[in-house]
């Protein structure tokens, strides 16, 4: 999305896109694992063990991994961004590295999205981080000025497709995606990802990439139905839409996100009874949705770690709800919005030297395993109190609350569940259900309580 160029220079731009699924636009089938854990700016080995001994155990589906590909120097998070080579050749690992985390995080049952950053090359001059030297416009044995687009000025007027997709992206090198030679080169580095057992590509940027020509590389991958996220943030009125871009695959829903903000902080937690399709976003089957990523965590646009409760709630009411395939950004902590990641991104152990790990935090890991046991059960018994408590449970397979109010909230509820006991996920105490599908519950302030069929034991 949205990056910076050089480290004393512009400003981060506000657009960007969003997508990622197969051709055939379906997103995760009914019954399948579709939670994505992000873990933004981790070092491939540090992956691998998560995959290992989180992810998988948690049900989650996928793991997004940052971008593998040789970038410029520098400790800032964005320098990932700026590629220099299509060499894996990062900060986060070698090629070594990075076949040896496809493989550990298959073994435990997780698949692997890569952030893919094709729009631009980087801007300035030097030697990268796996030591190709390189200028602006030139990029010794992978691309030359002829190879990107006539226009070298900023991108600056979203109301025009021509400056969005042919001009520069803060000042980043724009690779003429319409350009056959550049079109294979591109496919031939995600090919190669393709080879090394990567599941999915994340478009990063891909508002500044025709739909067209994104359509014409992913037709020349090994992998044609490939899972596949664009980054397509929506804009009102501007030239560019995300619609345009769901025949390629699944689109991430920035509205979503953005909404989310609002509702919780400002609004009512009510308003969200028929959210998704019903407030005008994009189909739930080709929609990617999170509650932050590391661009929104950090532009204020979103919710974030720092927003505490609020964040929390979101993430659960998100995993609930069924709409999109989510992400769960999992970051680290940040005052300086440009730091890059502590320890060069060695992970030792969650929740130490800056870690956040929101994948694993209690209330929202609990909640994958919820949304795998309710895959393709729609809403049932919706409830709310006008306010900020609502309630509501998917089909006859799962339940959930969630209490925003100021003040403890003790009520019956009525669900679709069979008869039985079952495990509150949020705090690890049971709920009784009776024949009438009935049980009685208090929340306190700020919490939720989920419950699902095959959980009868905590």
């Amino acid at each position: 999305m949205a990056r910076r160029t050089l480290p004393a220079a512009l400003a981060l731009a506000t657009a960007a896109a969003i997508g990622m699924y197969p051709t055939a636009a379906q997103a995760s089938p009914p019954g399948t694992k579709d939670v994505t854990a992000v873990l933004f700016e981790w070092k491939y080995a540090s992956v691998a063990r998560e995959c290992t001994n989180a992810l998988g155990p948690a049900g989650y589906g996928y793991v997004q991994v940052s971008p593998p590909a040789e970038h410029i120097q520098g400790s800032q998070w964005w320098t990932s961004y700026q590629p220099v080579s299509y060499k894996i050749a990062g900060r986060l690992g070698d090629r070594t590295a990075f076949q040896d985390m496809v493989n550990t995080c298959h073994s435990a049952g997780v698949k692997v999205v890569v952030d893919t950053v094709i729009n631009h090359m980087a801007a300035g001059s030097g030697t990268g981080t796996g030591g190709s030297s390189y200028t602006k416009y030139d990029y010794p044995g992978l691309y030359s000025s002829a190879d990107l687009d006539d226009c070298t000025a900023q991108v600056t007027n979203y109301q025009d497709r021509w400056n969005v997709q042919h001009c520069e992206l803060v000042g980043l090198a724009d690779l003429d995606t319409g350009e056959e030679y550049v079109r294979k080169t591109i496919a031939g580095y995600m090919n190669d990802l393709l080879s090394l057992g990567v599941d999915g590509f994340r478009i990063d940027a891909a508002k500044h990439i025709p739909a067209d020509d994104l359509a014409n590389i992913k037709s020349r991958l090994t992998n044609p139905s490939v899972y596949w996220k664009q980054e397509v943030i929506y804009g009102a009125n501007e030239a560019v839409q995300p619609s345009e871009y769901t025949g390629n695959g699944d689109v991430q829903e920035f509205r979503y996100a953005y909404d989310l903000k609002r509702v919780f902080n400002n609004e009512k937690l009510a308003y969200l009874t028929n959210y998704g399709e019903g407030w005008g976003y994009l189909k739930s089957s080709v929609a990617g949705v999170f509650v932050d990523n590391h661009d929104t965590e950090r532009n204020g646009s979103t919710l974030n770690y720092k927003d505490g409760a609020n964040y929390t709630l979101a993430n659960v009411f998100m995993l609930a709800y069924p709409y999109g395939a989510p992400d769960i950004n999992s970051g680290y902590e940040w005052s300086d919005a440009d730091a890059g990641p502590p320890n060069g991104g060695t992970v030792n152990a969650c929740w130490q030297d800056g870690w956040k790990c929101q994948h694993a935090w209690p209330e929202i890991k609990s909640m994958v395993a919820f949304r795998n046991a309710t895959g393709g059960q729609a809403v049932s018994n919706w409830w709310d109190n006008g306010n900020n408590a609502i309630a509501f449970g998917r089909g006859n397979k799962g339940y959930v609350a969630i209490n925003h109010e100021s003040s403890p909230l003790s009520r019956t509820y009525q669900t679709s569940l069979p008869a039985g006991t079952y495990c509150n996920v949020q705090n690890n105490t049971t709920v009784t259900v009776n024949s009438s599908g009935q049980f009685t519950a208090t929340l306190g302030s700020n919490t939720a309580l989920a419950i699902y069929a095959g959980k009868s034991s905590c």
